[in-house]
């Protein structure tokens, strides 16, 4: 209900603000512990510490849990702080965006009338009250909802138009609205208006969505029907869930294997205590007394067995977690800090919006694209045209030279100032079709003036000579403007006439009739009479259609028109095929009878018309055909040329049509013209569906039209096979329970395309994908129609584009171009998960030598679960002495450089099949650490066994062989890291070497009479290290514990065999020469009605406003 501001509803409720952020003051620390306590590795340290606090069982101290847990736990909370910060003041911004004179758009109420101008986004789901239209017509564009950059019109019902800017009536009214709950369906609504008694039907026409942009109107007034999560685009977004990575599964298993490991080595250990027990420990109770509260053997191995779960609890270590959130938080600095994916006209950097998902970039299987504004710019540039035979339009011209060289030059830009109406910013660079112009070529007059009449756009001249063209699609602007520059300049139209200056001199064509376009006919005309009573038909349509309505005599120019158009096509650019006709007085008028009763008649009213559509549509006269340029995004051929290398599968999903499409996926490298067959699957229901899908013999379309006879046999290729073919889908495509077969089809093709999706559908496929196939999936886009997609992948890519900033909002990883998406994944992608993947191998390995050596002590201590170490050891190994070294190689190791990775994309396909780490290379990380471990106890040990000092005093005692372990062991996995890095900097050498000369001086410092003196039963080992480091033998045990762990490691890499990766079978398909075609329209039909029913005619200009007002 309209009410005013006093009833609104309580604050909070039914307000227009989206939440972008996760945490607030008061939920952060609840609701971060429980999110990190989902982590089983902290949750299991948490019940070690509780198991620490039973002195019986704990043979450590509680500390060497407390520290490590609260620094991981408090680094995680501080980095999850900041995303959120990030995501907090990137939802305000957006906010901020839209807010106007009175109100900030997140303050917008249902039941609001709010004021909205031209060009501003419409950030609510608004019903149209009124505006400074004729007939409250509202022009908007929906690029961000469905891609389509043409204008389309909204207009409102009569009883409120009537109200138009009058602030006094708009305050006043106080309507009652009823409608559908919210819901995704972009293209439905129905609800009843209730006001002065009466109900009024309301549909889609009369609303407009947030995320539209208002166009060629001034102003409109709208109610506030839905908004904030209610709306229909954000319906469409989806839930926000927390991705993890592939790797971060992987190790949530290895960490459960960790522990079955664990538990089962601390029952062994537990057995081997009660068999000691029982043979020795029993009757040894004189020199070692059973504890008071142990009754037997049994209930001590009991405890022997919890004892053994704390010492070997570094198995599962704790610093894993912490460490890799560090890691992954240096990567994204990377990522922010890349001057090479800086885009300088916008001033924007790449972000990385999380730092949880690096090195699943380097293991994209699928990327899943939007067109519009993320493959193109939106923008449509008159590049070619042939005209009666003759190209124009070449950019460059090649000349031979007499040794056979070939010299290249390009031609200058053609100026235009002798017309005062040609646009500035229109550029050509062929003069002959100037100078063609000039010398009043008859059939280069009469295309321009096709182009100039033959369209349904609309012009504004608020300041003289200065023309801004508001046209329903793209491909119309391009069009007129080029006619405009070469001197066919459309000034002005009304619902009865079209104002034309050609070649200075005004002229006035009688507008008779506009033959509308649709996606059946692809063809529009218009019907004109001229100064000289001459009644011209000209049409604009697809080449494949026109051609079979050309008169006869034109035969030979079509065929020349036709190479032409084949070479356009080649270049990928847009094509329309131009043709008139000189129709007789007397047929137009018994026509234009038959068109008046198809037009009033009741039924079948649509076949009609395109039947009496079709008889004045023939024997027309060709006049040449037009080449647009979809103006892709710098590098976008180059870059998705780049990915196909890398074996990165590019499957296009945009709400636009088949054609325009098609077109732009050739442009784009996707569809290669000589190597692939495209395959359309156009059911529309599940028989059809499963029919083109399954039988052998299908007919194959080239460039969206039947032209060629092609075998398709989906069966033979399932599974592991890929054929050089492109799949065409419709939305419909996805309605039925086809799924599976859908997806076996899709998967096998080069390349995939989907056509006329909703944000919804975008999304289903992306899941259809991550449900059946066993890889990482990359959505990019950047419209408000791509969140849904976004948020599904498992990595969302936001371009900040045209079309506003809900994608970058959405998304993990955000920049500015298209092109930067290979330096993301072959560069950035590929080095964070190769430096992840060493880093988790050399960790693991680096625990279980470290802890494994236990295991071997409680041999030679009746498994009393002593520790090997010294406690300050243990609390430190992960925490300092081998922290740096790791991180150093996690964050500044290369093994090429990014020049080779970008110049061999093939160096990215390792991570897509998870090569360098998966449970077989934890395996081997597993039986290194077994054997590191071995040889790090018996060698120390056999090195001190009976050995004595030069004074003759052992040295055999505990504290010494401690000593002489921990030092191997920091030495020997010191030197392992050294062998993994690839990449030496002087950071790395900082990091790698002072670790290890700091192990050396805070040894002095914990072992130092001060300390041991004051704090006797915490530092225990008096002297020991002054003592142990002067011995040979401890350094003889060092040499010796090193070469043999380092041997098996150099071995390995020298012998290890040469795996090729899987490559797939490819199986090749005959192609079928046949002509495809480059058209794309993407127009709409109806406005061909609009114009001629005169509604679009500005009849009053808008009053002043006497009262404020909310816009």
């Amino acid at each position: 209900r309209c009410r005013p501001k006093q009833f609104r509803p309580p604050p909070g409720q039914l307000r227009g603000n989206v939440k972008t952020s996760k945490y607030n003051a008061l939920n952060f620390l609840p609701m971060n512990l429980f999110e990190q306590f989902q982590r089983l590795a902290n949750a299991y340290f948490l019940f070690l510490l509780f198991l620490q606090l039973i002195p019986q069982i704990s043979s450590l101290a509680w500390y060497t849990t407390v520290v490590p847990l609260m620094v991981v736990l408090s680094i995680t909370a501080v980095k999850d702080a900041i995303d959120d910060m990030v995501n907090w003041h990137s939802g305000i911004q957006g906010s901020l965006s839209c807010r106007i004179v009175t109100e900030k758009w997140m303050n917008v109420q249902v039941g609001d009338i709010i004021k909205l101008e031209n060009n501003q986004i419409v950030t609510a789901d608004i019903l149209l009250l009124s505006s400074s239209e004729p007939y409250s017509l509202t022009y908007i564009e929906t690029a961000e909802l469905d891609g389509e950059t043409n204008l389309k019109v909204k207009q409102a019902i009569s009883v409120t138009s009537e109200m138009e800017d009058n602030l006094k009536l708009l305050s006043a009214f106080d309507g009652e609205v009823r409608c559908e709950s919210p819901n995704n369906k972009l293209d439905k609504f129905t609800g009843i208006l209730m006001y002065k008694g009466k109900n009024y039907l309301l549909n889609h026409d009369r609303l407009i969505l947030r995320g539209c942009v208002i166009r060629n109107t001034d102003w409109c007034y709208g109610l506030v029907i839905f908004t904030g999560p209610d709306t229909k685009v954000m319906q469409n977004s989806g839930k926000s869930t927390f991705k993890r990575t592939h790797i971060d599964h992987l190790m949530n298993v290895l960490v459960l294997w960790i522990f079955l490991f664990l538990g089962s080595m601390c029952f062994l250990l537990a057995v081997g205590h009660y068999i000691w027990e029982n043979n020795k420990g029993y009757y040894f109770q004189d020199y070692l007394p059973w504890e008071d509260y142990v009754t037997s053997s049994v209930f001590s191995a009991t405890l022997i067995f919890w004892s053994y779960f704390i010492i070997l609890n570094t198995m599962v270590p704790i610093s894993l977690y912490v460490s890799v959130e560090i890691i992954r938080l240096g990567n994204s600095f990377y990522i922010n800090w890349d001057q090479k994916m800086f885009y300088e006209p916008k001033n924007t950097p790449a972000q990385a919006r999380t730092t949880t998902l690096n090195e699943e970039l380097g293991q994209v299987k699928y990327v899943f694209s939007d067109k519009t504004g993320t493959l193109t710019q939106n923008i449509m540039i008159f590049n070619k045209c042939s005209i009666n035979g003759m190209v124009y339009g070449m950019h460059v011209f090649l000349f031979s030279l007499s040794l056979g060289e070939i010299l290249l030059c390009r031609l200058e830009k053609v100026d235009f100032s002798y017309n005062k109406l040609a646009d500035p910013k229109f550029s050509f660079y062929d003069k002959t079709l100037v100078e063609a112009v000039k010398k009043g070529n008859h059939w280069v007059h009469l295309f321009f003036l096709s182009l100039s009449l033959c369209h349904t756009v609309i012009s504004e001249e608020k300041v003289e000579g200065e023309l801004v063209y508001q046209a329903q699609s793209p491909d119309e602007g391009a069009l007129v403007t080029a006619a405009r520059n070469f001197g066919f300049v459309f000034r002005s139209r009304t619902s009865e006439t079209i104002m034309v200056v050609e070649m200075g001199k005004m002229r006035i064509y009688q507008l008779l009739a506009i033959l509308d376009f649709n996606n059946v006919r692809k063809r529009m005309s218009v019907i004109v009479r001229t100064p000289e009573n001459r009644i011209l038909l000209f049409c604009k349509g697809a080449d494949t259609i026109l051609c079979k309505l050309l008169h006869p005599s034109c035969g030979s120019l079509k065929d020349i028109t036709m190479d032409h158009l084949d070479d356009f096509a080649s270049d990928g650019l847009r094509t329309l095929m131009v043709a008139y006709r000189e129709l007789d007085s007397a047929f137009f008028q018994d026509w234009s009878k038959k068109h008046s009763e198809a037009c009033l008649s009741l039924e079948n009213r649509e076949n009609k018309i395109s039947i009496v559509y079709e008889e004045i549509e023939r024997d027309l006269m060709l006049l040449g055909a037009t080449a647009i340029e979809d103006k892709l995004q710098d590098g976008v051929p180059e870059t998705i040329l780049t990915l196909n290398k890398a074996k990165i599968k590019i499957w296009v999903l945009t709400g636009d049509k088949q054609e325009t499409a098609v077109n732009i996926a050739y442009a784009c490298n996707i569809f290669e013209d000589e190597m692939d067959e495209i395959f359309i699957v156009e059911g529309n229901n599940d028989e059809t569906v499963g029919g083109e899908l399954r039988y052998e013999g299908r007919t194959a379309t080239n460039g969206g039209e039947r032209e060629g006879q092609g075998r398709f046999c989906p069966k033979s290729f399932w599974g592991s096979l890929e054929c050089r073919c492109v799949l065409v889908l419709q939305a419909h495509a996805l309605e039925g329970n086809l799924e599976l077969e859908l997806l076996r089809t899709a998967c096998m093709c080069k390349g995939v395309i989907c056509c006329r999706m909703t944000p919804l559908q975008k999304a289903q496929v992306v899941e259809l994908v991550k449900k059946y196939k066993k890889a990482v999936t990359l959505a990019i886009g950047d419209g408000a129609n791509d969140v849904s997609m976004i948020k599904v992948a498992h990595i969302g890519v936001g371009i900040s584009g045209q079309e506003g900033m809900q994608a970058m909002l959405n998304s993990d990883y955000a920049f500015s171009q298209f092109r930067y998406l290979q330096r993301l994944l072959l560069v950035h992608g590929r080095w964070s998960y190769n430096r992840m993947c060493k880093f988790l191998s050399y960790f693991f390995y680096k625990n279980f030598a470290f802890t494994l050596v236990h295991v071997w002590y409680a041999f030679y201590s009746g498994f009393s679960a002593q520790t090997v170490y010294d406690t300050w050891f243990i609390t430190f190994y992960n925490l300092v002495y081998t922290s740096l070294p790791v991180l150093g190689l996690s964050l500044f190791d290369q093994d090429v450089n990014e020049t080779w990775s970008l110049r061999f994309p093939e160096l990215y396909e390792p991570g897509q099949h998870n090569l360098y780490f998966n449970k077989k290379e934890f395996v081997k990380c597993l039986l290194h650490g077994i054997y590191s471990s071995f040889v790090l106890f018996f060698i120390p040990m056999g090195t001190v066994y009976n050995s004595v000092r030069k004074d003759g005093k052992e040295i055999s005692d505990y504290q010494s062989f401690s000593l002489i372990v921990q030092t191997s062991l920091l030495c020997v996995v010191t030197m392992q890291i050294a062998l993994e890095t690839t990449y030496w900097t002087m950071i790395s050498h900082v990091f790698t070497w002072g670790s290890l000369g700091f192990y050396f001086c805070i040894l002095f410092f914990l072992y130092s009479d001060g300390l041991c003196l004051f704090f006797p039963d915490t530092f225990q080992f008096l002297g020991v290290a002054r003592n142990t480091l002067n011995l040979p033998q401890m350094w003889l045990s060092v040499v010796l514990s090193m070469i043999l762990c380092m041997l098996p490691v150099v071995g390995y890499q020298f012998l290890k065999p040469l795996h090729p990766l899987p490559y797939p079978i490819r199986t090749k398909l005959k192609h079928t020469a046949s002509r495809r075609s480059a058209y794309a329209f993407s127009h709409k039909q109806g406005f061909g009605a609009l114009i001629t029913s005169g509604k679009t005619m500005k009849a009053k200009l808008p009053k002043k406003n006497s009262f404020p007002y909310k816009r």
